[in-house]
């Protein structure tokens, strides 16, 4: 049998996907690392995850397979707002979507993360209105 060091160095054995609380806190840690200002900016935003996106959301943003969106702003985005919000409007939210996340990561070279990380920070410039240079820049600062 031919040793891999870093296999060797690894103990997958007990390991586990990670959990949808524990997805919850790895995307709290991710706005943590944000930079003041942005955090600032972004106000009330509320963090969900599910496992898959549910049959309604696939089918409004004609998603081929539930693996097709990882991520989705909900809510009205303040490049959209009126000066005075809605009476009763709901706070705006963030969904990170589990399964899509993981099978990404799977096929990728990043860490969970900074994937998590790329995704928040996609869907909260989605509410600011920020072009992908800013979202790029952004991520660069939470490092």
């Amino acid at each position: 049998m031919i040793s891999d060091p870093i296999l060797d160095s690894r103990d997958w054995s007990g390991r586990q996907a990670p959990t949808l609380d524990e997805f919850s806190a790895l995307a709290e840690a991710a706005f943590a690392a944000l930079p003041d200002d942005f955090r600032a900016l972004a106000g009330v935003v509320t963090f969900a995850v599910a496992d898959f996106p549910d049959d309604d959301v696939l089918a409004d943003l004609k998603a081929e397979t539930p693996f097709d969106l990882l991520g989705l702003f909900e809510g009205v985005g303040l490049a959209h707002a009126d000066a005075v919000p809605p009476s009763g409007a709901m706070a705006n939210r963030v969904w990170l979507y589990r399964r899509p996340i993981l099978d990404y990561w799977a096929e990728h070279e990043e860490t969970l993360s900074a994937i998590v990380t790329h995704v928040l920070v996609h869907e909260i410039g989605h509410h600011f209105g920020l072009s992908d240079a800013d979202m790029e820049a952004l991520e660069a600062k939470a490092g």
